[in-house]
């Protein structure tokens, strides 16, 4: 196993650890309701200095993902809850909602270096870069990362199979940063081609499921892959070590695992939704509700990582769901269904062949016309940015349960 950790905080003695998180706690809630207006509002009537314990922190109300876009909306451009310095403000992004996410000048502002050194690339290396560029900010939270790691970066951004293929060829780098399935369509193609893509050894994959088939696929080819799990909200929540056994939470939040549509934590053990509270002085998110289930897991890690470990992805506690990368939501179904009164209703089926995501929409209409379909499958690639195939169902066939996006994936 590793001998060698980013830092010291990755081997702390876990009690130490809480003691430190909880005791540094007051202060950056003190911090984000002074200089965060919706949190000025949001804990005015909670004594800040005494939040210094889990089941203190239970206490506070929960911000969720799913109303960022409505709160942005209110109060734009990002609902009050930022509190940097406007002359520190570098980029601006938006993610599927809309929902916009700044991006400061403070070096590895998503803390994603500790993934990034945990999946093997150190100084000097060339990572080939695939996460997007355009409106996500996927791109540049890689891109940080590995210049403060000391790495350079191609970069590639998504698509353009063929180019990938001929600039890994032509520039030798060592590592690998997107998802897991399109790094199988570039070593695929570089079969197809005859190109030599062996200096790929390492890879640090996020923005998707990464199932053992496709890591071993990936693995027999020379390219040993670790995840990571990051938002673009809070940045780096928990990322894997070469031990493979769970993902270890970051040292800079705070992760409570609670009841779906409460703030109540489960027991230990139990499934729930993962809340986050970061150190982030520039966008300080109290108990942030993702969506995203998962559960803790017994004991500590065997790479030496004391830190507590998740399971990973279990699912979402609402219907949203990723796909190639972005989330789909159901307000883009329903988005969809809106622009055309010919649809009564919509359901959005997600399968999976050959570990590529597949997007089929089925819509409730009396028009099957070629014209319509065309349309639909146009809107569908406007609102959701990516490629749907579109079917017509007579009106009143879909099941009546409630279902907007089904996953009908499975991770084999």
């Amino acid at each position: 196993m590793a001998t060698e950790f980013y830092d010291s905080l990755e081997v702390r003695d876990s009690e130490l650890r809480e003691q430190e998180l909880f005791a540094a706690l007051p202060g950056q809630l003190i911090h984000a309701a002074s200089k965060a207006p919706f949190f000025g509002q949001q804990l005015a009537e909670f004594d800040l200095e005494s939040i210094n314990s889990r089941e203190a922190l239970a206490t506070l109300p929960l911000v969720r993902k799913s109303d960022l876009s409505r709160l942005q909306k209110e109060q734009p451009p990002f609902g009050g809850l930022a509190a940097y310095d406007p002359d520190n403000l570098v980029r601006i992004f938006a993610s599927p909602g809309p929902i916009y996410e700044p991006q400061t000048s403070r070096p590895d502002g998503w803390r994603l270096c500790r993934a990034l050194f945990a999946a093997g690339m150190r100084k000097g290396m060339l990572v080939h870069n695939t996460f997007s560029y355009h409106f996500s900010p996927a791109g540049m939270m890689l891109e940080s990362a590995i210049g403060e790691l000391g790495c350079a970066v191609f970069a590639a951004g998504v698509g353009q199979t063929e180019l990938q293929v001929q600039a890994i060829a032509a520039l030798r780098p060592q590592a690998y940063t997107g998802t897991p399935s399109f790094l199988k369509i570039i070593l695929d193609a570089g079969v197809e081609s005859g190109a030599d893509l062996s200096s790929l050894e390492r890879g640090l994959v996020s923005g998707e499921a990464l199932p053992p088939s496709l890591r071993e696929d990936i693995r027999d080819r020379g390219v040993q892959l670790l995840q990571a799990y990051a938002t673009a909200d809070v940045g780096l929540i928990a990322y894997e070590s070469e031990a493979m056994e769970g993902l270890i939470l970051d040292e800079g939040v705070i992760v409570e695992i609670v009841q779906p549509g409460t703030g109540d934590p489960v027991a230990p053990g139990e499934v729930g939704e993962i809340v986050v509270t970061v150190f982030n002085p520039d966008y300080p998110l109290v108990r942030f509700a993702t969506g995203d289930l998962s559960m803790v897991m017994d004991g500590q890690s065997p790479c030496g990582r004391t830190n507590t470990r998740i399971k990973g992805w279990m699912g979402r506690a609402d219907q949203t769901t990723k796909v190639r990368g972005m989330f789909v939501q159901p307000t883009q179904i329903a988005e969809i269904v809106k622009r055309f009164p010919e649809v009564s209703r919509a359901r959005l089926i997600i399968s999976s062949e050959n570990h590529q995501d597949q997007m089929h929409l089925k819509c409730e209409s009396t028009d099957h016309s070629e014209e319509l379909q065309q349309k639909i499958a146009k809107a569908a690639r406007e609102i959701c940015k990516l490629r749907a195939d579109v079917s017509f169902e007579a009106p009143g066939s879909l099941p009546k349960d409630g279902v907007v996006i089904h996953d009908a994936r499975t991770y084999d």
